[in-house]
């Protein structure tokens, strides 16, 4: 588990199951709700998010659509979907364009989606180290090749 709480934004039309998941997992992470995938949208333009965990039947944005709309400028935060019907055509497109990590069924089982929030983070945080690396193994690089041109000038 890491030092600082995970960030998780939960997006759920049905308010009862916004307050059911804070309550369960607030102590454990910073949860933050959204009622809609164009409010949850606010809530990623504000707070750094690692997870988001989203319903899938929602009026106006489904979850796969909400996801699929974020991809390109929120490309990082590790995706869940919850639905409570067994809709394999929303969890090939979830997979396929929202860049799902996981599915599971509502109503979630408390223990299931802590395991997979662990999960989940455990990919976020192997991501981004290994951007990190990328990124100092291109300036290290960059510092050997004008090392080497340098020597070459000399």
């Amino acid at each position: 588990m890491p030092e600082n709480k995970i960030n998780i934004l939960y997006v759920d039309d049905e308010q009862n199951n916004l307050v059911s998941f804070k309550a369960t997992f607030r102590i454990k992470y910073n949860v933050f709700t959204a009622i809609s995938g164009e409010e949850a949208i606010k809530v990623l333009e504000n707070h750094p998010i690692e997870i988001i965990i989203t319903d899938q039947r929602m009026p106006n944005m489904t979850g796969v659509q909400f996801l699929e709309s974020i991809i390109e400028k929120y490309p990082d935060p590790i995706r869940i979907l919850l639905t409570g019907y067994a809709d394999l055509n929303a969890v090939i497109d979830a997979v396929n364009k929202g860049k799902i990590f996981h599915y599971l069924t509502k109503p979630w089982n408390e223990e299931e989606l802590e395991m997979t929030i662990v999960r989940a983070y455990d990919v976020y945080k192997l991501k981004k180290d290994e951007r990190e690396l990328t990124e100092k193994l291109g300036v290290t690089n960059a510092q050997l090749e004008f090392l080497l041109r340098q020597q070459l000038l000399s």
